[in-house]
């Protein structure tokens, strides 16, 4: 019977449900999207295997791995934490020579793995979505790239991939850490490994050009009893690579990372999921508010409170599930959408593809349901329980609910709010997460307070708009008689401005504390010098442009990774080398200690000395990028850090222990001509300005790109959303409406009354996304450089606030145009 009830309810009422089946397909295709991308990145494979003819791979460590124990009484609990290292660690020759003399091996080939930059022409030769990368002639052997024209290098020349564009007996420029050299090419190679370009030097002349002191892999073919011997042998001293392991002894940088798209896309599912929750459970709460009478009716023809409610929860598990049906392959779109446009930015690697799986999907659709199962049980909880009565007494009134336990909820939510906001470290790596944390808990609490907040907020705007005359309070005394119903209308609204203007706002805080950042570091240098087809210039070449007699202070700087012991978890920062001579180019704004750096000393920012405690003196241990441990002793800490990184280290030590080990930029001090004079005898080098807007900003401004694509994602759902519950909100006074047109009200005023009461719950609503995005964007500001800002860029702010408020008034107007059309009222038919 209830079964037969709850599916003729849904024939014959089709439009009543039209908004919630909108809100549910956009919350099921939206959380199956954001499914498939976390599940993508985090099943993805480690790329394809340059090692192809090779039966194993010898190779170093490529992460650091560490161990804690911690005593729990009765047991002791292991936990190993690794982090991937940036560069590859070379092996000793004496590990080639027990790789080759391992009873059961018959070959052993040295590799070594070092990326270069090529410029032909003065051209950059670069290969499409990929990293190029160089080796000795030796191992291409084992790898995908026969011999297709020309023949081997010798001692300078060079082979390179054919899809470079290069014929034989052209000259290429090669850039590595060791210097700069023009190479004849010798021979092109065919084959192809996704995300990696080729390029062979001669094996005689490998060590010079790369800068390694051993081989980064040694590639291996032998029996199985050969393979296991060579494992015992080796002991820890090496890893034994086999079948699909082999690719990750290739070079760190040539091989997809997925970090930092696992993050990504974690946040993306739970931007998407908090949003599906929070309007979903809204929508659901006001289509069974707006269904007090039929209940009430029911009820009194004799349905039981237990059968109404099996009634309702049937009724929009019907209504999910036909939702479903076109969500998930929007979904799987969706997903494709976002997925095309990170690989643009740069935020996932190029070869990364969305990958189709069947419980994702299934997990989608039964997250929805479950949102919409238990808002309905929720929400159809007192609607069922109230005397028949009563219910239709509110559907006239606004009903009151206890309020102790809504301000105890809130009281809950705001206490994590403010707990995350002061306890938290917002100026680190999570700050733009914990901001979205802390904004959500807060809009929890508002909602939870419901018509309190909101009520009370609604009578001081409500009587702001009885100055436009009778309208006005009328619309003013309908907003305080309906807070429930304003509840319903304004929260979305509030959602999408808080959670949007949060993250917009944020990142441009971000990046213009870390411009301001830049500009300070840089305001003592006259000129910036960087290679011009190449990304950095050998730290030998910048020695040589710091010592022209014009310069009176030179300042370059190396980037690279650092991998810290975080309490028993490695963590990695950005870092950079540093060498400096003569007067002051470069001002980190140091405010302990002192520098230029010595050998075995390395400076730290403020965020993190004050993280982990290090006083000057204190000696911590660092990995660099190849994974070689470094006792440096702390001598220095500042503050000009973002854009920059968290640790200065000697640059020395940086360019010979990352595989790049270039130089980003070299600051000189000088006088006026001098980037005429450089750029006079460096003609391959760009000398410019030393205030480069862009110079350090480029992983912030593709960080502001991806939030803003997250944005555009949010800002969508919750746009339709809000139109979608301004239609339920008006569709349900269709009878108010006609009583009131009975009455003598002309449809004119009635489009007035309305406009003035979507005003005052538009405005409600933006006053309370921007105290909750004012409290969370005030503290991050405070978090980044110490000051209180709202905003950034005005503009954006601004338009912003005009965007949502601009939507809300068009989301009232519509719906209200439509159903106050004569024929559309009940009670004037006919």
């Amino acid at each position: 019977m209830i079964v037969k009830l709850a599916v003729a309810s849904v024939k014959h009422r089709l439009g009543s449900f039209v908004g919630t089946l909108l809100t549910a397909f956009l919350a099921v295709a939206l959380i199956a999207g954001s499914g498939l991308l976390l599940w993508s990145v985090l099943t993805a494979g480690p790329g394809s295997d340059r090692f192809g003819g090779a039966d194993a791979v010898v190779a170093g460590h490529r992460s650091i791995t560490l161990t804690t124990e911690e005593d729990k009484g009765d047991k002791v609990k292991v936990k190993t934490k690794d982090e991937r290292l940036t560069g590859a660690e070379p092996l000793p020759s004496a590990v080639v020579e027990t790789v080759a003399g391992t009873p059961g091996v018959t070959a052993a080939i040295a590799d070594y793995a070092f990326p270069v930059a090529l410029d032909f022409g003065g051209a950059p030769l670069r290969a499409p979505d990929a990293a190029t990368v160089a080796h000795g002639w030796a191992s291409a052997e084992v790898t995908p790239y026969p011999l297709s024209d020309g023949a081997a290098p010798r001692p300078g020349e060079v082979v390179i991939q054919g899809g470079f564009g290069v014929r034989v007996g052209q000259t290429v420029r090669v850039t590595s850490r060791s210097g700069v050299r023009e190479l004849r090419v010798s021979g092109v190679v065919g084959g192809d490994v996704p995300g990696q370009a080729a390029v062979f030097v001669a094996d005689s002349q490998v060590a010079e050009v790369s800068g390694l002191t051993g081989p980064t892999a040694v590639a291996v073919r032998g029996s199985e009893a050969g393979l296991t011997a060579l494992r015992d042998r080796l002991g820890d001293t090496a890893t034994v690579h086999t079948g699909a392991d082999k690719v990750t002894a290739d070079l760190p940088g040539a091989v997809p990372d997925y970090i930092g798209a696992i993050s990504i896309f974690g946040f993306v599912l739970g931007i998407t999921g908090f949003a599906a929750v929070f309007v979903l459970t809204g929508t659901v709460s006001l289509a069974v508010r707006q269904r007090l009478r039929e209940l009430a009716m029911l009820r009194t023809a004799g349905a039981t409170p237990r059968q109404l409610r099996g009634m309702l929860r049937l009724e929009i598990t019907l209504v999910t599930l036909v939702a479903a049906v076109p969500a998930l392959p929007t979904g799987i779109v969706v997903a494709e959408l976002v997925a095309a446009r990170f690989r643009e930015l740069g935020a996932v690697p190029p070869q990364f593809t969305v990958s189709l799986n069947v419980p994702v999907l299934i997990a989608s659709v039964l997250a929805g349901l479950l949102v919409t199962v238990s808002a309905t049980g929720i929400a159809a909880r007192r609607a069922t329980r109230i005397a028949p009565t009563q219910a239709l007494r509110e559907t006239v009134t606004a009903g009151h609910v206890g309020w102790v336990p809504r301000v105890v909820a809130a009281v809950v939510l705001a206490g994590g709010a403010a707990a995350v906001l002061t306890l938290v470290p917002l100026g680190g790596q999570f700050g733009m997460g914990m901001g979205f944390v802390s904004c959500s808990l807060l809009l929890c609490a508002v909602a939870a307070l419901g018509p309190i907040a909101v009520g009370a907020l609604t009578a001081v705007v409500s009587r702001l708009g009885a100055v436009t005359g009778v309208l006005g309070r009328l619309a003013g005394a309908m907003t305080r008689a309906e807070s429930r119903r304003v509840v319903g209308v304004a929260i979305p609204l509030t959602l999408m401005f808080a959670i949007n203007a949060t993250m917009l706002l944020n990142g441009d805080i971000l990046t213009k504390v870390t411009a301001d950042q830049q500009a300070a570091r840089t305001a003592t240098a006259t000129v910036r010098v960087a290679a011009t087809n190449a990304p950095g210039l050998p730290l030998t070449t910048a020695a040589e442009v710091a010592s022209l007699s014009e310069v009176t202070g030179s300042a370059a700087t190396v980037g690279t990774r650092v991998v810290v012991d975080e309490g028993g978890k490695p963590e990695d920062y950005a870092a950079q080398g540093l060498r400096t001579t003569g007067e002051q180019a470069l001002d980190l704004g140091v405010t302990a200690g002192e520098l230029p750096l010595q050998d075995g000393t390395v400076a730290v920012s403020g965020p993190l000395a004050e993280a982990r405690g290090w006083k000057m003196g204190d000696r911590p241990v660092f990995w660099l990028a190849d994974g070689t441990r470094a006792d440096l002793t702390v001598v220095g800490v500042y503050a000009n850090w973002r854009g920059f990184g968290d640790l200065v280290l000697p640059a020395g030590l940086v360019a010979a222990h990352d595989p790049r080990g270039l130089v980003g930029a070299l600051y000189l001090r000088g006088p006026a001509d001098l980037a005429e004079k450089v750029g006079e005898r460096w003609p391959t080098l760009a000398a410019t300005g030393a205030a480069d807007p862009k110079a350090g900003t480029a992983d912030v401004q593709n960080q502001q790109a991806a939030w803003e694509l997250m944005v555009v994602i949010s800002l969508g759902f919750t746009a339709i959303a809000v139109v979608n519950t301004f239609a339920i909100a008006t569709g349900a006074r269709r009878r108010e409406f006609a009583d009131l047109r009975l009455a003598g009200a002309t449809a004119r005023q009635l489009h007035r009354m309305l406009g003035r009461e979507t005003f005052i719950t538009v405005v409600v609503a933006l006053v309370l996304g921007c105290l909750i995005s004012g409290a969370v964007v005030g503290t991050f500001s405070v978090a980044q450089d110490g000051q209180w800002r709202l905003f950034a860029e005005p503009v954006r702010y601004l338009a912003l606030i005009a965007g949502v408020g601009l939507l809300g008034l068009v989301a009232g107007a519509v719906p209200a145009r439509l159903v106050i059309k004569r024929r559309s009222l009940p009670a004037l038919n006919g």
